[in-house]
């Protein structure tokens, strides 16, 4: 018995680190092109909130998602390991892959058909990856490639941060830097004189109360879609502004 409890022991860190991204060892045939210019400006801001990529933590190794794999800003955060299907193309550079994060939509284009030029269009699976990454595994004159995807654990930096928008009574908070499954299924925001309080997803990666918190010491706590819970106690100080970044020192490890 004793042999085995290795093996157990694996078989447990695989789920943890899977749950709900997916069998990790499986790859989904989908395509991909790129967008937003050789020093990724253009991917900044996007359908999921993070605006400035760097200062979000994820740089410019990102990707918006086709309508069919974004899921209404469901999968903001989630991180995708793209390769190349050289077996399709001679314009793959072979041998490589690359990680991504989903932190954009790329929009359905009804005037054209998927197969020419609506390349977004449901049911297709798509990546529209920044031109960094893209050229980290294929050659930029094809423009589009065949390519094989899977979720796989996002690995970040730092801890969770925490941008808080809106006005008194409404508070928007983007949610950035998120590890593990890298998406954020429910959330959670506490003052230093309320009890939890669940908030709701406006759009993308941002979340709302309608709370009245000003003066107050911010608390937030996280579900991600893998099921697990991450708390941040005392993150943003009763000083706190609209408009401020605000960095745990939780992350999903």
């Amino acid at each position: 018995m004793a042999k085995m409890l290795p093996l157990i022991a694996l078989c447990a860190f695989v789920f943890l680190i899977g749950g709900s991204t997916g069998a990790a060892a499986q790859w989904t045939p989908a395509f991909a092109t790129f967008y937003g210019g050789g020093d990724a400006s253009g991917t900044m801001g996007g359908a999921c909130g993070y605006d400035n990529l760097y200062s979000a933590g994820y740089g410019t190794r990102s990707t918006a998602l086709s309508t069919a794999l974004f899921n209404n800003g469901a999968m903001c955060g989630a991180c995708f390991t793209i390769a190349c299907d050289a077996s399709k193309t001679r314009y793959c550079k072979p041998g490589t892959s690359i990680t991504v994060t989903a932190t954009n939509l790329c929009p359905p284009n009804w005037a054209l058909s998927g197969d020419a030029g609506g390349w977004c269009n449901p049911p297709r699976r798509h990546f529209d990856m920044s031109q960094p990454a893209w050229e980290t595994i294929a050659v930029y004159r094809a423009g589009i490639v065949p390519v094989n995807y899977r979720r796989v654990p996002c690995r970040r930096s730092g801890g969770v941060r925490f941008t808080v928008q809106g006005h008194s009574y409404f508070e928007l908070v983007t949610v950035a830097n998120v590890g593990g499954s890298g998406v954020v299924a429910q959330a959670w925001i506490k003052g230093s004189r309320t009890d939890w309080m669940a908030m709701s997803r406006n759009w993308g990666a941002n979340w709302q109360s309608n709370a009245y918190l000003n003066g107050q010491s911010l608390s937030f706590r996280l579900r991600s879609d893998d099921g697990r819970v991450l708390t941040a106690n005392n993150v943003a100080p009763a000083g706190w502004w609209f408009g401020g970044t605000y960095t745990s020192n939780a992350q999903f490890y």
